[in-house]
């Protein structure tokens, strides 16, 4: 096959400065059945040239801070200095909203199967490689990545991306010369063929040449060389760690993974092959790239084994099967994984998801310990699905979820594929994709075409893997709601529990093996077939838990048996074991003043996948106060597909601990939530509607007065919230209504990262009494600085500290203050603003500011001044009072006593600050 365009680069890199002077010839062939008037190419080397670039706000979207951050001289950008054809400088652009795609207005027509040669000349900038780990390292290495111009695809209308660091460009295929002049010290790593590589001078000349390639990808390191290692008829070139391995193990290894591949697929079209580093850190295998180096519960070889397996795979398809990678990119996903499944079930049979890790005493008591490697993808799969935040495999890529695009939908693509092969048999599957892979190499395809092949190697309608698999959100859920036995045969109704036309596996199990499989499709709501018997002691859909089904635990029916499942008691949080009713436990402890630490066990029914319904209950031991306190609580949840409004909860909670010294209170509420998120996932909007009744029990405590120690308040909540790296908004209206008092509050709160990276903090507080009956007492007042939380919503671990260390800690909350001012409290309204903006890094300068209204009296003009100290942002800052109401704070006595703190020691709260850019 000859390719269709051609590009021929001369390029000089000035490595004081960074830069590539490139002199670049396309020839641009015009494959459509229309005359074209214009030509799009590829510029993602400008993707790094600001802060408001696609890639810069993709980067804001996923709070990943380091571009925002960065110096100027980080970053990169090319300058276009002309563009001509035949001669004649050609007028282009940048489309709106895509500042890394350059528009070509040509001076003539490109008719129908004719070709222009367009000459351009430009200077990138390369970027530092921190971004996308492709630019300038560190040690002065070059490793570039769409580094030059590139065609766009036209195909009934241009194909036009930018750069959002997702994946692979969208170009068709072409012969390529690239002759560089770079300094003495750079050697050159490739997948294309170096044709020269010589000193000339004091500059270095590297010519290389490749046919019917869509990338080139290119390494000029001078701190270390690539390896070359020969696999049969081809050349693979890598700096992937080697564990160390001994060649011959290496020759093995690599020799077997193609020729895998090559029986898998087809031949590889190409000689060489170059995996990165840099490229496996882009797709890693999840897990295994957690580990830390001094555990290693694999065999030798088994990681290296398994990196260069997923990278070599990756490259391989992206290299010779030229699919829409923002649209398609599922068929590459599905065939991938599908083979790296099968690789490690031949030639890794017995390894287990733990690795030697499942055979310790202990965690070896986990059913986590015995899942097998590939039961890893249903399970991260599944965690998604479970949250309600899956997305279609077919959804355009740009508006993945970060999971769902690194993990989830990769997943949930390769294991459709074993779904599919348990359905039709394996051949027919393999065979399909052997066929698509040989019949469209170094060709534009699409889904289509994949479907089309399938389609055509069975007898059976599988329009349910495209139409519902593919194609939804659609969860697949089975049940068996209805068993009738007879003395040789069974007649079991398999109820389907989702909109969808999918097919289950029905099994009949004997001493927990299977002695019966058939399959059912076709099943609209209901469906009755009958089975033989054959002793059967147990019915089961999904058994063997091949198809990624939402809830297993309803897939199965008792026939010899009382119980249609055991009861399963185990000990710590465990992966989700269908075949059995769980109940966990495991010690937990919390920590307040008065109870000081208090442990004791936590019964609970919830896995590592979040469930429809939940309870627990946590008693505890407080050993300082001596008693027993704890918590309890069940709950359910509805999930709604393809609606704003995504869950509702409905439950119940309620907890006994101490509130003071000998002091006790019990708290039950009754809630029901609505939780909105828009059908785009990708936007961060977030609404909650809450609606519950807090009642309130607590011990007289002898030394307050005219004290309410019991009460009930009914509370509704609305919170709204939209979080970026850059911007942040949130609103919080509440209303309250309890016997004696009815009060209503509003909280605004916005934060601006500006693009000299300065941060402004704004929030506003307003709140007010519709009616109060309360006499001599502020427990159910607004609060200036420490808000009473007679809720008990707050993690307060002094709560009715005065004075001292626990007295100091500060929840924002109400009116937000710092310093704490008189008056403290407000029993008719109070308004307040407090801002903050830094002054070098995470040290703030603040200021808050209110009126505060108490009945009978004038309202009164309070404010304070200060430092916060923000070490990890609302979850551990220290203030430092400056100037308030009460004069120089530094001046005063007692200063260590006015610091104010924010610590947070719930663990999943910490943990949302490290996922919320995946989710």
């Amino acid at each position: 096959m000859v390719a269709q365009h051609y590009i021929s680069i001369d390029a000089r890199i000035n490595k004081e400065e960074s830069k590539i002077y490139i002199q670049q010839e396309v020839k641009f062939l015009n494959t459509s059945t229309e005359a074209i008037r214009e030509v799009y190419l590829n510029d993602w080397a400008n993707a790094f040239k600001d802060k408001s670039t696609p890639l810069a706000r993709r980067f804001e979207e996923e709070y990943i801070r380091k571009f925002h951050f960065s110096k100027p001289e980080e970053k990169g950008y090319t300058t276009i200095n002309n563009v001509k054809l035949d001669g004649d400088s050609l007028i282009w652009l940048r489309p709106k909203d895509h500042p890394d795609i350059l528009r070509v207005l040509l001076n003539k027509k490109i008719e129908p199967g004719a070709s222009v040669f367009l000459h351009f000349d430009y200077n990138i900038k390369l970027p530092s490689d921190k971004f996308t780990r492709f630019g300038v390292g560190d040690k002065g290495d070059y490793k570039l990545k769409f580094w030059y111009l590139t065609p766009a695809v036209f195909n009934g209308g241009w194909k036009i991306y930018s750069h959002k660091d997702i994946g692979e460009q969208f170009t068709p295929p072409a012969d390529i010369d690239i002759h560089l002049n770079t300094p003495t010290e750079f050697s050159p790593s490739s997948s294309l063929n170096i044709t020269e590589n010589y000193v000339e001078g004091n500059r270095r000349r590297i010519s290389l040449s490749g046919k019917n390639r869509v990338e080139s990808e290119l390494l000029l390191t001078q701190t270390y060389q690539l390896e070359t290692l020969p696999v049969g008829r081809h050349r693979l070139v890598t700096n992937l760690d080697d564990d160390g391995l001994q060649p011959e193990i290496k020759d093995l290894i690599l020799t077997r993974i193609f020729d895998f591949l090559e029986e898998r697929l087809g031949a590889y079209p190409h000689k060489k092959l170059l995996i990165t580093r840099e490229d496996y850190l882009k797709n890693p295998v999840y897990g295994l790239n957690q580990l830390p180096d001094f555990i290693r519960p694999f065999p030798d070889g088994f990681n290296y084994d398994i990196q260069q397996l997923k990278t070599i795979t990756n490259n391989f398809l992206s290299n010779s099967l030229l699919l829409n990678p923002r649209e398609d990119q599922w068929i590459y996903d599905a065939i991938a994984i599908s083979i790296m499944m099968d690789y490690v079930d031949r030639y890794y049979p017995k390894m287990k998801l733990l690795g030697s890790l499942s055979k310790i005493i202990g965690l070896r008591w986990f059913h986590a310990a015995d899942l097998e490697f590939n039961d890893r993808y249903q399970l991260l799969y599944m965690n998604m699905a479970r949250m309600n935040i899956d997305q279609p495999l077919n959804e355009h890529k740009d508006s993945l979820l970060k999971f769902n695009l690194n993990i989830a939908n990769p997943y949930k693509a390769g294991i459709g594929i074993k779904y599919l092969e348990d359905y039709l048999g394996s051949t027919a599957v393999r065979n399909s994709i052997s066929k698509f892979y040989s019949e469209n190499k170094l060709k534009l395809s699409n889904a289509e075409e994949f479907a089309s092949i399938l389609r055509n190697n069975t007898d059976k309608n599988i329009d349910w893997f495209f139409e519902d698999y593919v194609s939804t959100r659609k969860k697949i859920d089975f049940k068996i709601s209805k068993l009738k036995k007879s003395k040789d045969s069974l007649k079991v109704t398999i109820k389907n529990r989702r909109e969808n036309s999918l097919p289950v596996s029905l099994y009949a199990i004997r001493n927990d093996q299977i002695i019966y499989k058939t399959w059912v499709d076709s099943i609209n709501k209901e469906k009755t077939v009958t089975i033989p018997r054959n002793d059967a002691e147990r019915i089961a859909l999904n058994y063997e838990q091949i198809i990624p089904e939402f809830n297993q635990r309803n897939n199965y029916k008792g026939v010899s048996k009382l119980f249609n499942k055991p009861l399963q008691f185990r000990l710590l949080e465990d992966v989700e074991d269908p075949r059995y009713t769980q109940v966990f436990f495991m010690p937990e402890f919390e920590y307040n003043l008065y109870d000081g630490i208090a442990l004791g066990p936590k019964l609970y029914n919830t896995t590592f996948l979040s469930r429809n319904f939940s309870f627990k209950l946590s008693p505890k031991y407080g050993f300082n106060s001596n008693t027993i306190v704890g918590s309890a609580g069940l709950d359910y949840t509805w999930q709604y597909l393809n609606r704003d409004l995504s869950t509702i909860r409905m439950g119940i909670s309620g907890n006994r601990f101490s509130y003071g010294y000998d002091l006790y209170y019990r708290r039950y509420t009754p809630y029901l939530s609505f939780y909105f998120r828009p059908q785009n996932l990708r936007d961060n909007e977030r609404q909650t509607l809450s609606i519950r009744n807090v009642n309130v029990f607590r011990d007289d405590n002898p030394e307050i007065e005219n004290e309410t120690p019991n009460y009930n308040v009914f509370n509704v909540r609305y919170a709204f919230s939209k979080s970026y790296l850059v911007d942040r908004t949130s609103a919080l209206i509440d209303y309250q209504l309890a016997e004696n008092f009815s009060k209503v509050s509003l909280t605004l709160q916005y934060r601006k990262l500006f693009k000299n990276n300065r941060q402004l903090n704004l929030r506003f507080f307003g709140g007010a009494f519709i009616y109060r009956d309360i006499q001599d007492s502020d427990y159910f007042s607004f609060a200036l600085d420490r808000p009473t939380d007679y809720l008990f919503d707050y993690n307060y671990y002094g709560r009715s500290e005065g004075s001292g260390l626990f007295s100091q800690q500060i929840i924002m909350a109400e009116g937000g203050f710092k310093s704490q001012v008189m008056p403290e409290y407000a029993n008719q309204w109070i308004t307040t603003v407090n801002a903050s903006t830094n002054i070098w890094k995470w040290i703030f300068a603040y200021g808050d500011a209110g009126i505060v209204k108490n009945q009978g009296k004038n309202s009164e003009f309070l404010y304070d001044s200060g430092v916060r100290v923000a070490l990890v942002e609302d979850y551990f800052e220290l203030f430092f009072p400056v100037y308030s109401n009460l004069g120089w704070e530094v001046a005063q006595p007692n200063y260590d006593q006015k610091i104010r703190f924010i610590v947070s020691l719930d663990i999943n709260t910490l943990i949302r600050l490290f996922t919320r850019r995946w989710y």
